[in-house]
């Protein structure tokens, strides 16, 4: 890979971002005979994917990193990439905190009492039931997408869930898919990602589901694999400041010069690409939207031990809290048992207060929420790392952009649309496992697939 030269460049594609959407679609279009160039912004690969090594040797993940059924694309860019797999682990008993009290229970279900239960199931069906009515591909043009937009998801719990017990669930389960609030984002664009990852319980789900898998050498290790392959196609440190086009083609200009191409692929989150000066300016539409997508909020936390202790006593790791700031917890120890990690999640509103609080006052807080479920010894780990992708410059959050009210029903339709020249990527733009690894694979291929539909000649400037 090579940093910026401060010269100009030529190329049939530029791509705009190296995360896995970008470098997917520069690996198709350069199987295809295209020449392409990268540019990424930091000084490394991979976006929102990012691995970290802890002091004994052990890889972990500070940002994405599960894997799971059906994401068909990521599951077959590992296995091309020589990246394997293994089991999240789940052995054991886990807990569920409600109302100030602790329960360790067993099983796949979130041991809820009986008519918290009852309520949570009758709205989780019936809110698969609604999101199997949402297209993928145009979710504006539900039969309901009117009314169903135009009310955030936290106004439909309200109406529709009985217990407050059930309504705290979904306002903790929520954050923890979307690293937002119920009342941040709208209930089509709900339905629509349970309907993109396939069923809601699938997006849940450990076993069988999203969390299923974890990948050897962390999950940043796909970017940079697919980013040797590239070689010097990816230039780091080059953030792309202004696309121009015209009826010859694109112009991007980056901290290390310009780059001039046939055609352009802005492969990064719509309030990134919105920061990026065009010319001519975009659409009303797509501009709108761009300032219509903010990004999620969370910190990561992978906390360290000698040993994954809590096995000895009978634990999985897994905690599930309506009470506290970590609201998610789970066992993340590497293969090899070389060390324990616990990692725990600060989302939405939780991450929000915690990024007020000074690191030292933030770190007591969080391991006193380790410690109430694991005791003491939670409290004294080897090793503290956390992340707070907000503050990322190049990311603003995670794990995605949400659409609040009335954002698909007036902007959709401009999110994957070209303009001219320039095409969309990103897992925001994914039709299919949407917020996902996999689905910025398949962000990266259509729009490799796209070019290579309407570049015609290959004529440069």
């Amino acid at each position: 890979m090579e940093r910026a030269d401060f010269t100009s460049g030529r190329a049939d594609v530029a791509v705009v971002g190296a995360g896995l959407a970008g470098l997917v679609a520069a690996r198709d279009l350069m199987a295809a005979g295209l020449s392409v160039v990268v540019l990424e912004a930091r000084d490394r690969v991979g976006g929102r994917l990012l691995n970290h090594t802890l002091e004994g040797g052990a890889i972990v993940e500070v940002g994405g990193q599960w894997v799971g059924p059906t994401q068909d694309r990521v599951l077959a860019l590992a296995d091309e990439l020589g990246v394997g797999l293994f089991p999240t682990y789940i052995e054991g008993e886990h807990f569920l905190a409600i109302d100030g009290h602790v329960e360790r229970y067993a099983g796949e279900d979130f041991f809820l009492p009986e008519d918290a239960s009852a309520d949570v199931a009758e709205a989780w069906e019936r809110l698969q039931q609604m999101a199997a009515e949402v297209p993928l591909d145009e979710p504006w043009r539900a039969a309901n997408a009117g009314t169903w937009d135009a009310q955030t998801l936290d106004s439909w719990l309200v109406a529709h869930v009985e217990t407050q017990t059930g309504l705290g669930y979904w306002r903790t389960i929520v954050p923890a898919l979307f690293c937002a609030e119920t009342a941040e984002m709208s209930l089509l664009h709900f339905l629509f990602y349970c309907r993109s990852g396939g069923t809601l319980d699938r997006l849940v789900a450990t076993e069988s589901g999203a969390q299923e898998s974890r990948l050897e050498g962390g999950s940043q290790r796909l970017a940079l694999r697919l980013a040797d392959r590239l070689g010097d196609t990816v230039r780091l440190g080059s953030p792309a400041t202004a696309i121009r086009q015209d009826e010859g083609g694109v112009e991007v200009t980056h901290d290390g010069g310009v780059l001039q191409a046939n055609r352009a692929i802005v492969a990064i989150p719509p309030t990134l690409a919105g920061r990026i000066r065009y010319s001519p300016a975009l659409p009303p539409l797509r501009d709108q939207l761009t300032q219509q997508v903010p990004m999620g909020y969370v910190t990561k936390v992978q906390i360290a031990y000698p040993e994954p202790f809590w096995r000895a006593e009978g634990l999985s790791g897994s905690v599930f809290s309506l009470d506290d700031e970590v609201s998610v917890i789970f066992d993340n120890s590497p293969p090899d048992l070389s060390c324990g990690v616990l990692l725990g999640f600060l989302e939405g509103n939780h991450a929000r207060r915690a990024g007020k609080l000074a690191p030292e006052e933030r770190r007591k807080l969080v391991l006193s929420v380790f410690a109430k479920f694991f005791g003491p010894r939670a409290a004294e780990p080897e090793e503290y790392v956390e992340r707070d992708w907000a503050a990322e410059e190049w990311s603003r959050g995670c794990y995605g952009g949400r659409f609040g009210t009335g954002v698909w029903t007036g902007y959709g339709e401009a999110l994957r649309k070209p303009v001219d020249r320039i095409h969309w990527a990103g897992t925001e733009t994914a039709e299919v496992w949407n917020g996902y690894m996999d689905g910025a694979i398949r962000s990266g291929e259509r729009t490799a697939r796209e070019v290579l539909t309407a570049r015609g000649p290959t004529h440069r400037r």
